[in-house]
């Protein structure tokens, strides 16, 4: 099944086409890591990772590339400002960044090429575009010509006649011919890491830094570039000039851009008091199994309202997943396997496929992973599984867990030595049986929803409550 994507390069869907048959080449821009990743940043990630995933369930080989930003403006002076060297301010919130994808289950990528370590294939890069009339130097530093590109901006579209000095072209403090042109390498200033250069002691501008990165792990030209919807002017943009002068060859095929989060429908920042990192929700109990849900469970190219209801609402689709697995486990085969089980597992994991494929059209996904859970429901319900039934739909739904990473509770539990014993659960169901016998719905609902914080999962029969930690 040939995925079709979304390419904000020519604003069309298109069929993917790589380079090599069954291979996909895949760059996605990673932190700049001079703080904690917001839940912003982690949209983007996670949208990298359902793509990733998606791109290995319709059977493509990935090999990712995620750079880290550890020098750049911020990161210097944030290490300024805490008195530490770049490295020693750095590493913390890098340890920090792989906390978090580590614990929203999203998969390692295979490279995370650092920076600071990749500076010589930078000073080389700025080299060929000196070299080549497409980049010049000034007291030190070196800028990329734009006016050298004619293609300049057939990503953004942006009119480069009209491009002046603001809020996303650099006010480099360095003399430069045009406004609109950008550094490649900035000259030394005091307190800042330098390496040697032809130009001097100097560091990389931001934006060379990718095309290095991604060049060397992936070639001149690859399939697939990502980040978020800010990064397409003037960063990317950037990127396709400067490796495209620099190389005569097309870089990047497909460029695929996730929109923003906002925050209770406003944009997320910290004079409103709505600017969350994960760290941030987890203390406030918040399950992250529900926000990766939630993160995951908006299109990417729609903006996703964060909200603590929309948390609630994730769980609560948790909650029936977790239901229809729990009735799964207690069900009962008898007879033959149901030829009605296969074709509803065939359909699953072939119209999930499907949806994927339409540029990665979640909501279409997770309507077909519904539809499958309340027809498999009947069918248990009405006593209908067969020999290897049960084991048919559990694979079937390890299949499509494998891109969304979230049917399987037992992945996400997060066992505490101080948390309530099974004598304690087991009062509290008795206690919510006891309710919903006088008709207290509201005990009784505050108790489930207690127990469902602590992932238990209940069954209601005919026989009393069952129950199960998730």
């Amino acid at each position: 099944m040939t995925p079709r994507f979304f390419n904000t390069l020519g604003r069309r869907v298109e069929a993917l086409a790589p380079a090599q048959a069954g291979k996909v080449g895949l760059y996605t821009c990673g932190p700049t890591v001079y703080n904690h990743a917001h839940i912003g940043n982690l949209r983007t990630f996670l949208f990298e990772d359902i793509l990733r995933r998606s791109l290995e369930y319709l059977g493509y080989e990935v090999h990712q590339v995620m750079n880290l930003t550890d020098v750049d403006d911020k990161t210097i002076q944030g290490a300024h400002a805490a008195g530490l060297g770049l490295d020693e301010y750095t590493e913390p919130f890098i340890a920090s960044f792989f906390e978090d994808l580590a614990t929203l289950r999203v998969q390692p990528a295979q490279e995370y090429p650092r920076a600071t370590h990749h500076v010589a294939e930078m000073i080389e890069l700025t080299e060929e575009l000196v070299a080549r009339g497409h980049a010049y130097e000034k007291e030190g530093s070196v800028f990329f010509r734009i006016a050298s590109d004619e293609d300049y901006g057939k990503l953004s579209g942006v009119d480069v006649d009209q491009v002046v000095q603001g809020d996303r072209v650099a006010s480099d403090e360095y003399g430069k011919d045009d406004v609109r042109d950008f550094v490649l390498w900035k000259a030394a200033k005091p307190g800042e890491p330098t390496w040697d250069s032809p130009w001097g002691p100097g560091r990389p501008g931001w934006h060379i830094e990718c095309s290095a990165m991604s060049m060397k792990y992936l070639g001149n030209s690859f399939d697939i570039h990502c980040g978020g919807v800010d990064n397409i002017f003037p960063h990317h943009d950037n990127e396709i000039a400067q490796s495209e002068s620099a190389t005569g060859e097309p870089f990047a095929k497909v460029w695929l851009h996730s929109e923003h989060l906002i925050v209770e429908g406003q944009k997320m920042s910290k004079s409103l008091g709505n600017f969350y990192t994960l760290k941030d929700l987890l203390a406030l109990g918040k399950d992250p199994r529900a926000m990766r849900y939630l993160l995951l469970s908006v299109n990417y190219r729609q903006k996703l309202n964060f909200t603590f209801e929309a948390i609630e609402a994730s769980g609560a689709a948790l909650r029936r997943l977790d239901e229809h697995r729990f009735r799964l486990q207690h069900a009962v085969e008898s007879g033959e396997a149901k030829p009605r089980v296969a074709e509803l597992c065939e359909g699953l994991t072939s119209d999930f496929g499907a949806a994927l494929a339409d540029d990665l059209n979640l909501s279409a996904a997770l309507a077909v992973l519904f539809g499958f859970i309340k027809e498999t429901n009947i069918v248990i319900e009405s006593g209908g599984l067969g020999a290897g039934d049960r084991e048919r739909i559990l694979t079937a739904l390890a299949r499509v867990d494998q891109v969304l990473a979230v049917l399987d509770p037992s992945q996400w539990t997060q066992a505490s030595a101080e948390g309530p014993s099974d004598e304690e659960i087991q009062g509290w169901v008795d206690e919510r049986d006891a309710a919903r016998r006088r008709r207290d719905f509201a005990r009784s609902d505050e108790l489930r929803d207690r127990l469902a914080e602590l992932s238990i999962v209940l069954e209601d029969t005919p026989d009393g409550t069952r129950w199960k930690r998730g």
